[in-house]
Formats: C-alpha cells, structure tokens, sequence
C-alpha cells in the first residue's frame, strides 16, 4: 500500500500546472523541457527555476545535477498528493466521521463502487 503523502500547502495556479507537466512525464526533465509542455510555453526559464525551487522547498519536487543542467522529477505521484490532500481535509473537517459519510453519500454509483472496492481490500490485508 502507498503512503499516503501529507501536503503540508496547496499548489498556486502556475505550481500546479508544472507538476501537471512533471506527474504526465515519463522521466525526469529539465526547466527547458518543462516550460516546451506547459501552456503558456514564453514563460521565462528564470519564473520557472523560481517555481522549481519552492515546489523544491515545499518537499513536492526532487532536483538532481545532471552535467551543468538539473533535471526535475516529483517526490510522489499525483494519486500520493491527492490522497495527502484528503486526509489534511479530514484531519482538518472537526469531525472526519461525518465528513466521510457527507462525502461517501455524494459521490456517484461508479464511485461507490470504487471506494467499496478499496475498502474491502483494505478490510482483508487488516482485520
């Protein structure tokens, strides 16, 4: 089972959109590479290095020198941070109980199936 990741911030708009880039890739890339995929591709290397260096700090990037140039890889996968983000709404809600049954009664039929699914694994591997 995954670990389940803890976000300890949200992501702004252009943080979000480079870890889009960074989650869809197959590999580690460089500044230059990232700002080819992002949509508005005339941004300048230095706001992206900027970007780069607080999702650095925020522990959602890895940074590693490759020859003169770095190359960016996320820390955990887009399903790690979206899972770490709803446990914060949990851990957050006053009273993750309710706000479980809140959330379970609203997703769709697709989804109930999804989340019966997961849970039933769970209740197997941890009576």
């Amino acid at each position: 089972m995954a670990e389940v990741v803890r976000v300890a911030k949200s992501l702004g708009e252009l943080e979000r959109s480079v870890m889009d880039v960074l989650w869809d890739a197959d590999s580690a890339m460089t500044a230059t590479a990232i700002i080819a995929c992002l949509p508005n591709p005339e941004l300048k290397a230095n706001t992206i290095l900027t970007v780069l260096s607080r999702l650095e700090g925020k522990g959602f990037v890895r940074r590693v020198k490759d020859g003169r140039a770095a190359v960016f890889s996320p820390t955990a996968s887009r399903q790690d941070h979206v899972a770490g983000m709803l446990r914060q709404v949990l851990d957050d809600s006053g009273d993750p109980s309710a706000a479980l049954a809140h959330f379970a009664s609203s997703v769709s039929p697709e989804q109930a199936d999804i989340l019966r699914g997961a849970l039933g694994g769970r209740r197997e591997r941890n009576p």
